[in-house]
């Protein structure tokens, strides 16, 4: 690699890179180089980094067009009407939040998985961090496919599943509510990564809801069992952020959650996203 170096940060995924000044434009070079590591690690870590809101939209950028948010701007925090920035933030003004997302754990789930063309990057930067939780969890759903039992395999394969989203950092849908009213897309169960050609597993408990070819009750059993398995195979990385760090993950082929923290602790991130693709198996 020229002009940075790359140190792992677990076992199953992600890569710190040194070396690079983010507010910088890069050459193709550079880019290429980074968006290699990006595939083979799926979450890259930049620390140190200094980023006003116009030089992280700039890298981000770099990547490809920014992506959108489907939730409507009448329907978002005051002051959270741009259509491609994002603050996960607990910050609050007259009692009200002034981002999104603003308190305690989140389950883990894939980023606009509830779309007909889910993002590809999704790239959060760290301005002010909570002293305890507020970790951001990261598995590595290449590796959850493929350490798979062939019983579960069996049961998905070929199959997809219902995502929705309730703007909610912790409660799915109740089905018999209805759906109409919340974002939700069908989606293949296992993926195959338009870049890489790997298939990773596409499911999560925050918005998974519901397989094609089962009823709720068995639909439910098989979820709960998926994720259960995607906590227990080593392949999670936990990410205790610092002032400074934006980190970009792949969220095609890993999911997230985050972790409780102290309601009276500050928490203030800048998210933006890449624009994806419509997903097959």
């Amino acid at each position: 690699m020229v002009g940075f170096s790359l140190h792992k940060l677990h076992d199953s995924l992600g890569a710190e890179v040194r070396g690079l000044d983010l507010s910088e434009p890069m050459d193709s070079g550079t880019r290429d180089d980074l968006v290699q590591a990006w595939t083979d690690h799926l979450i890259l870590l930049f620390r140190g980094q200094e980023l006003t809101p116009e030089t992280q939209r700039a890298f981000c950028e770099q990547f490809g067009p920014l992506g959108g948010r489907l939730r409507k701007a009448d329907q978002r925090p005051e002051g959270q009407d741009a259509d491609n920035i994002m603050l996960v933030t607990n910050v609050r003004k007259n009692g009200v939040p002034i981002g999104s997302l603003p308190d305690g754990e989140m389950f883990f789930h894939h980023d606009k998985c509830y779309a007909a063309e889910p993002d590809w990057g999704t790239m959060l930067y760290a301005m002010e961090v909570t002293r305890v939780g507020g970790h951001t969890l990261f598995a590595n759903m290449y590796d959850a496919w493929e350490t798979l039992p062939d019983d579960l395999k069996a049961k998905i394969d070929g199959r997809k599943v219902l995502h929705i989203y309730k703007y909610l950092p912790t409660e799915r849908v109740d089905l018999k509510d209805g759906i109409d009213k919340y974002d939700h897309r069908w989606q293949p169960m296992v993926i195959t990564h338009p870049k890489s050609g790997r298939r990773a597993l596409y499911v999560n408990e925050l918005m998974s809801a519901m397989i094609e070819g089962y009823d709720e009750d068995e639909s439910s059993e098989i979820i709960n069992a998926l994720n259960a398995h995607v906590k227990s195979a080593g392949i999670i990385y936990d990410h205790k952020w610092r002032r400074g760090d934006l980190m970009m993950w792949d969220n095609w082929c890993t999911m997230h959650a985050r972790t409780d923290f102290p309601r009276d602790q500050t928490r203030m991130l800048r998210r933006y996203t890449v624009m994806g693709q419509e997903l097959s198996a």
